[in-house]
């Protein structure tokens, strides 16, 4: 088969300089390992074509994958691989148990998780009195536009995992982190439980995939 060579000639330009490959052409290598007997390269472009950059590509969700005709499950898995894969490379600092100097710290892991999600999704960070990661863990998935949990919730995994404090993060799947005004009478509610229990409330951080926005730097949270 004529693509066989093909592939192997892009294996080798990736081994020697990958940076002068081509956006499609790093697509059509991931491809071929999903799709092993077939051409890759027309499907690449089209998935350029379709989503315009190869970020817009490698950040569309399940259901947007398997419409592109010729992609399928086999593409849509493979790029749930990579997400998740690049979420737990961001994630493995705090996994460490280091000391998290900062909420940012908690919202550039956070950013590669939940950024290019379709839906909202609430993340907890519990932390131990030193400020170490306890656990990081999801709290509610919502949908597009909404997603709710009950501060009590959150307080009773705290106490559970005897944490001293705890930072939320989520997601906003629009582009703008600003939070809603939903989003700020939440974090007043779980400020105002976790106050009654001794147990500090850190920061509400909201995400997108390329930014980020304090509701503690921005005195919402005090």
């Amino acid at each position: 088969m004529h693509y066989h060579g093909h592939r192997e000639r892009l294996r080798k330009r990736l081994m020697e300089t990958p940076e002068a490959l081509a956006d499609y052409e790093l697509l059509e290598l991931l491809l071929g390992y999903v799709l092993l007997r077939r051409d890759t390269k027309p499907l690449a472009k089209e998935l350029l074509a379709k989503f315009g950059t190869i970020h817009g590509v490698m950040t569309a969700n399940h259901e947007e994958i398997v419409r592109v005709n010729g992609a399928g499950p086999a593409v849509a898995a493979l790029w749930k691989l990579l997400h998740e894969t690049g979420a737990r490379v961001a994630e493995s600092p705090l996994r460490q148990r280091l000391t998290l100097s900062s909420p940012e710290a908690v919202a550039e892991m956070a950013r590669k998780r939940l950024g290019p999600l379709p839906h909202e999704e609430i993340w907890i960070a519990y932390l131990d009195n030193q400020n170490r990661l306890l656990e990081w863990e999801k709290a509610s998935k919502g949908t597009t536009s909404l997603t709710m949990i009950s501060p009590r919730d959150i307080l009773e995994r705290a106490l559970q995992l005897k944490a001293s404090a705890f930072i939320m993060v989520h997601n906003h799947p629009g582009g703008s982190p600003n939070p809603s005004g939903a989003d700020i009478e939440l974090t007043r509610r779980i400020q105002h439980a976790a106050q009654t229990l001794h147990i500090r409330f850190i920061d509400h951080v909201v995400v997108t995939s390329d930014s980020c926005y304090s509701l503690m730097s921005d005195a919402l949270l005090a």
